[in-house]
């Protein structure tokens, strides 16, 4: 099933506003949700940029994330097409705005938070992101805060369906929670695995290139050939196939790198050596984020001082 839900212009600008200037891909103004498998769903925003994943049925929805407050009617909106049961809990994958951005007006709905002990503990503070070299976002309200923590994962048994919510190597963050839909068989991987453009690494907040590898490695020995997946960002569900395809790009770029860290190459001679060209082009759209930023953490984390 793959239906939409209209977002007023209004919403719209708004969010528009709060993203970087490139993030501000697809003018499509319409929130889509799409059947993922059995009971789960994904709902993707304009541009591919923060999808959710949503679990519907009569004991109650739950949500995974819920992108940046302007739209959360919308989300809301979508969910009851879907089921009329009301949102009760709600998971929040790590700490971005574009993840965490309708806490408090859920919360204050009644629905329950949660999210790793580093998610909310990072949210006791102005949020930077990566991006552009580091944009900050204000501190979360209170209300925006997750009321339940976990240190290592949590299950819920809901609906029928066994869902293992688990924290991932350091890797995008160093808070990523995995979701698995043990029944329905489809992983929520949050921004440790996006379909259109290089690995975020945000460094500041404790994540790793090296570490998303290995991340990546655990998803897809849990993936199977039937096994759908949600993007953090991009279009529309993918599969193991999908997460191959990322971790090939991951493991060429650690080579690449690798090879010339070895050789003795400063960072100017790995950046001017070229080693995405032939990467480029089907990773490198999003102008907020290109090997030109990714390139340098890699180029640390392999050095010898590391």
């Amino acid at each position: 099933m793959v239906s939409r839900i209209v977002i007023p212009a209004c919403l719209v600008a708004v969010l528009v506003g709060s993203l970087p200037v490139s993030a501000q891909e697809g003018g499509d103004t319409q929130l889509e949700v799409i059947h993922a498998s059995g009971s789960v769903y994904m709902l993707q925003v304009p541009g591919g940029l923060g999808n959710m994943g949503v679990l519907v049925g009569p004991e109650g929805a739950l949500l995974i994330d819920d992108h940046l407050g302007p739209i959360t009617d919308s989300i809301v909106d979508a969910v009851a097409e879907i089921s009329p049961a009301e949102i009760r809990f709600l998971i929040n994958t790590h700490v971005h705005p574009d993840h965490i951005g309708g806490n408090e007006e859920l919360g204050e709905a009644g629905v329950t938070i949660f999210a790793h002990d580093n998610v909310r503990l990072r949210m006791l503070a102005p949020i930077r992101i990566p991006r552009r070299g580091g944009t900050m976002f204000p501190q979360p309200p209170e209300g925006a805060l997750p009321v339940v923590t976990y240190s290592d994962g949590i299950t819920f048994f809901l609906n029928d369906e066994e869902v293992r919510v688990f924290l991932s190597p350091a890797a995008h963050t160093d808070g990523d929670s995995f979701i698995h839909f043990v029944e329905a068989d489809v992983l929520h991987l949050g921004d440790v695995f996006r379909t259109n453009m290089y690995p975020i690494v945000d460094r500041h907040n404790g994540g790793s290139f090296l570490g998303m590898i290995d991340a990546l490695e655990i998803a897809i020995g849990i993936a199977g050939p039937e096994t759908v997946v949600i993007p953090g960002h991009g279009f529309g569900t993918t599969d193991r196939d999908g997460m191959l395809e990322v971790l090939a790009m991951m493991l060429d770029v650690r080579e690449s790198v690798r090879r010339l860290v070895e050789r003795g190459a400063s960072l100017q001679e790995v950046m001017d050596a070229g080693v995405t060209s032939e990467l480029d082009a089907r990773w490198g759209r999003v102008e907020s984020w290109t090997a030109a930023d990714l390139i340098p953490i890699v180029y640390e984390e392999l050095s010898p001082q590391n």
